[in-house]
């Protein structure tokens, strides 16, 4: 029974160890895509915007396409979105827009955030697992009246219920505190870049009315 203890409580340790290292990979993964998206600070988007609104004003939008061709962040993305439909209408392109940034970008986010929502709801439970595995082991080794119990090994069983125990919250703790920072960064985020379309989208419909034909 000992061996078969011995065998779960360092499966246990493995799961732990691969739930910690999928839990900071998706953290990793969440931060590096809100860094692709999102200008440093409102002065370079402004920068952008000045360098598409020059263009435009002139309807030239392949110009002002050009502007926003290859860059990555979700301001320069949707603009050129908008300028590559401009014949659907003003109306349909503004909702177009929305639609795009809810799903390509606000969503992308919230379902890579939900993974590591799970590894911080299953951290705890793999620990929690741990101690009823620690305590069961201890408590066999009390039962059997057979048995000369060892105040070492019984202690090792007791420590290792601790042991995730501690694991899981280790886990989940720090995980708690890396979402919540990200949360209040893809607030941000999503401040900025709704600012800086509602900038764009007032001069793309000038341009809109005034080169109909283009």
């Amino acid at each position: 029974m000992d061996q078969v203890f011995t065998i779960l409580g360092n499966v246990i340790y493995l799961v732990m160890f691969l739930i910690a290292l999928w839990g900071a990979f998706c953290v990793v993964m969440v931060w590096s895509r809100v860094r692709q998206k999102q200008f440093k600070s409102e002065a370079m988007q402004t920068l952008f915007l000045e360098a598409v609104e020059e263009p435009l004003s002139k309807g030239d939008y392949d110009a002002a396409a050009e502007v926003c061709d290859g860059d990555r962040r979700a301001t320069c993305q949707l603009a050129q979105l908008a300028i590559e439909n401009r014949k659907i209408g003003f109306g349909k392109v503004k909702q177009l827009v929305a639609d795009r940034f809810q799903r390509d970008v606000l969503q992308d986010l919230e379902y890579r955030l939900s993974w590591v929502y799970t590894v911080i709801k299953t951290a705890p439970m793999i620990g929690l697992l741990g101690t009823v595995l620690g305590m069961m082991a201890a408590f066999s080794k009390l039962a059997d009246p057979n048995a000369t119990v060892e105040v070492s090994k019984l202690a090792m069983d007791i420590q290792f219920a601790l042991i995730t125990t501690a694991l899981g919250l280790a886990i989940a703790i720090p995980l708690v505190l890396c979402t919540a920072y990200i949360n209040v960064v893809i607030r941000k985020m999503e401040d900025l870049v709704s600012y800086g379309l509602n900038q764009f989208l007032e001069v793309f419909k000038e341009c809109n009315i005034r080169f109909p034909n283009k």
